[in-house]
């Protein structure tokens, strides 16, 4: 189970909605830390760089898509740095062209870096609401 699950409810439906929140090219437009996306496939076992602003300056980090069956299900884990995330994505339709996104987040820490891992996920679990938010009105077009 991730460290951070979070859900929102998005008046879109189900195929639309997962892909574009598990787009990383689109990343930077719902997610305010991510200031740019290196996109190398969107297969299994394709990598994607981000580029995210934590504490005033930017770090990367890759990662590698683990898993993609649309329209329900995505993941990636991190592949590089010391701090790295793991992340999935389930969307469900629920009727009526919504559907629930339910994001999961945690991220682990390599040597030193292991104790800055609880630090990380509450910034990560802070944030993540008004990103969820920002996809749901980008989708739902009250943007």
């Amino acid at each position: 189970m991730a460290a951070m699950v979070n859900s929102i409810d998005i008046d879109r439906p189900a195929e639309e909605v997962f892909a574009y929140a598990t787009d990383p090219a689109r990343f930077p437009e719902w997610q305010k830390d991510v200031a740019d996306v290196r996109v190398e496939g969107s297969d299994v076992g394709s990598r994607f760089t981000t580029v995210r602003k934590i504490g005033g300056a930017e770090r990367s980090m890759t990662q590698e898509i683990t898993e993609n069956a649309p329209p329900r299900s995505w993941a990636a884990r991190g592949v590089d740095g010391a701090i790295r995330p793991n992340a999935t994505v389930s969307v469900e339709p629920l009727g009526d062209g919504r559907c629930r996104v339910t994001f999961g987040l945690d991220f682990d820490g390599r040597g030193v870096a292991a104790a800055l891992a609880p630090m990380v996920r509450r910034m990560a679990a802070k944030g993540a609401p008004a990103s969820h938010q920002r996809l749901k009105e980008l989708l739902e077009g009250s943007v």
